[in-house]
């Protein structure tokens, strides 16, 4: 069983910064690739990045540029750093892992006011 609770959403400003987080337990976090998804109100999950065991990295064309996914395998731990934030960047961020199963944690809610 996984489980991943996200932390660090909430209000900022466009133009600005915020840092989300996601820590894992009950699972070998270090050989699990890791994703941050989001999602709108009414709109389908989308995959916003993607970090693998060994750190390679994938970024959606919408956010490359200005978010840098990144782990901390010692404190089972996935990071998003969001920088020049966008009104459309606004949505729920879910933090995900596949291990036989899909597991998502409990969201993390973005605003971005313009």
């Amino acid at each position: 069983q996984v489980r991943l609770v996200e932390s660090g959403g909430g209000l900022v400003q466009a133009g600005k910064s915020l840092r989300l987080s996601c820590v894992a337990s009950g699972t070998i976090f270090r050989l699990l690739t890791m994703d941050w998804y989001r999602q709108l109100s009414g709109k389908q999950r989308e995959l916003v990045a993607t970090i693998t065991s060994s750190g390679t990295t994938n970024y959606a064309d919408s956010v490359k540029g200005r978010f840098t996914i990144s782990r901390d395998n010692a404190e089972k731990t996935v990071y998003l750093q969001m920088n020049s934030l966008k009104s459309e960047d606004t949505a729920i961020y879910y933090c995900h892992c596949n291990l036989l199963n899909d597991y998502w944690g409990q969201g993390t809610p973005v605003t971005v006011s313009s």
